[in-house]
């Protein structure tokens, strides 16, 4: 059955579920660059040796951190109403890994608040390991769930997962997985650039440098990986050559990173850096569309943006609610993000 047929309301030329495939992305996008630079600066926590210099690098991100995860509800919330077959598939089949996650936030989250609630060493090195291996695996969590997606799932003719429990740790989710953590380390980093000063920014700048090595080590040996062994990612942009600005634009912005943080110029490396996250959703949109989820036992039985789809009706209700918030979350990200401009100063309401 052609599923798409039952679309037929379109805005800027785009039909309902086109327009919502592309929604989500955004949000998520949105979600990677936000939460991304506070799960990379969580990854680097253990390196900073200092008391004052483990403060600050928490407060560098305690202001924004809690709204930045309003992005992965929304985006979880968008996903749920606006493709319920996909998401019911995606979350039974990868049980494991979003169980993990939720975990991991939640451990953030109380290491966050809990570090400065006593002031013994011991508890205080506790709560940082927990800030650490959260913000680690919450990255390399992420990826995973990314790799299995491109990959596929093993799913049959009803759109019901088929597989076991495990079947998540593949060799490539592994890639992904660590790639996300190089990548989203990279962009806390510089974030961290922009608000130290003194020694611990020259120590920041430091590992700037090594995690703008290790992502790059990491992208090109993921990018290899997909572009052999995960052929349909690339499929389209063979088949349409203009897209392959796409690629080139992702490329020159990887570039200019390193180019910038040498210069010390770390807003327009973070910039970059944002770009750089939007243009791999952009590239894994392209690869993917119209298909959700590939199934690797028959592309038959592939969740589509069509068979997965709510009805119209339901998609136009809320593009109209859409229309209205994401103004207001945008407004509210603005004003907090304006608040808490500059280099971080630590007073007694610090964490």
């Amino acid at each position: 059955m052609d599923y798409s047929t039952i679309y037929t309301a379109t805005i800027f030329g785009l039909d309902y579920p086109t327009l919502w495939f592309l929604v989500v992305g955004g949000v998520f996008s949105g979600y990677a660059i936000l939460d991304g630079f506070d799960l990379g600066a969580g990854s680097l926590h253990l390196f900073f040796k200092k008391e004052e210099n483990r403060r600050v690098a928490l407060n560098a991100v305690g202001p924004v951190w809690d709204g930045n995860e309003v992005w992965l509800v929304i985006g979880g919330g968008a996903l749920f109403a606006g493709f319920p077959n996909m998401y019911a598939t995606l979350f039974s089949g990868l049980y494991v890994p979003f169980m993990l996650f939720v975990a991991l936030l939640i451990f953030r989250a109380v290491s966050i608040e809990f570090r400065s609630k006593e002031p013994m060493a011991w508890w205080r090195k506790t709560w940082d390991t927990v800030y650490m291996v959260s913000s680690s695996g919450l990255s390399i969590a992420l990826g995973a769930v990314m790799a299995n997606v491109l990959e596929g799932l093993p799913i049959n003719a009803n759109g019901d997962y088929v597989g076991n429990g495990w079947d998540f740790l593949s060799p490539y989710a592994v890639l992904v997985g660590l790639t996300t953590w190089a990548l989203f380390m990279m962009h806390g980093a510089i974030y961290l650039a922009l608000k130290t000063q003194g020694a611990m920014y020259e120590f920041v700048t430091l590992w700037v440098r090594r995690s703008i090595i290790f992502f790059i080590i990491m992208f090109l040996m993921t990018s290899g990986y997909t572009m052999l062994f995960v052929e349909h990612m690339v499929v389209r942009l063979k088949e349409y050559p203009i897209l392959l600005l796409v690629p080139v634009v992702a490329m020159l912005s990887i570039a200019n990173i390193p180019r910038l943080a040498e210069k010390r110029n770390f807003t327009l490396a973070f910039v970059f850096s944002s770009i750089t996250v939007s243009m791999l959703f952009v590239l894994v949109a392209i690869g993917l569309y119209p298909t959700f989820l590939q199934s690797t036992i028959d592309p038959a039985y592939n969740i589509t943006v069509y068979n997965s789809a709510a009805s119209e009706k339901t998609l136009g209700i809320m593009l109209l609610m859409a229309s209205i918030g994401a103004p207001l979350v945008g407004l509210y990200t603005f004003i907090v993000y304006r608040s808490f401009r500059g280099k971080v100063k630590l007073d007694e309401h610090s964490y």
